[in-house]
């Protein structure tokens, strides 16, 4: 797999990565009758920062490669 791939991968996984955070925390909410912004800013307090730090991680090794790789075909190109 090429730079680019992987790249596309790592953003997929950002991506996968923020939307367990939000799953996570409607799944932790789920027992509410009522549900409004503060309450659900509250359940995404109990989900914690590590999904929102790993999935930052995740986009900019994703870009990182992404990059790379548009980089190495460009110069490819130009040969």
């Amino acid at each position: 797999m090429n730079n680019k791939g992987i790249g596309a991968v790592f953003c997929l996984i950002s991506a996968i990565l923020i939307s367990a955070k939000y799953i996570s925390a409607a799944i932790f909410m789920s027992g509410v009758n009522t549900w409004d912004a503060t309450l659900f800013a509250a359940g995404l307090g109990y989900v914690g920062p590590f999904l929102s730090i790993a999935s930052v991680v995740a986009l900019i090794v994703g870009l990182l490669f992404l990059g790379y790789g548009v980089y190495e075909e460009i110069r490819k190109n130009k040969k």
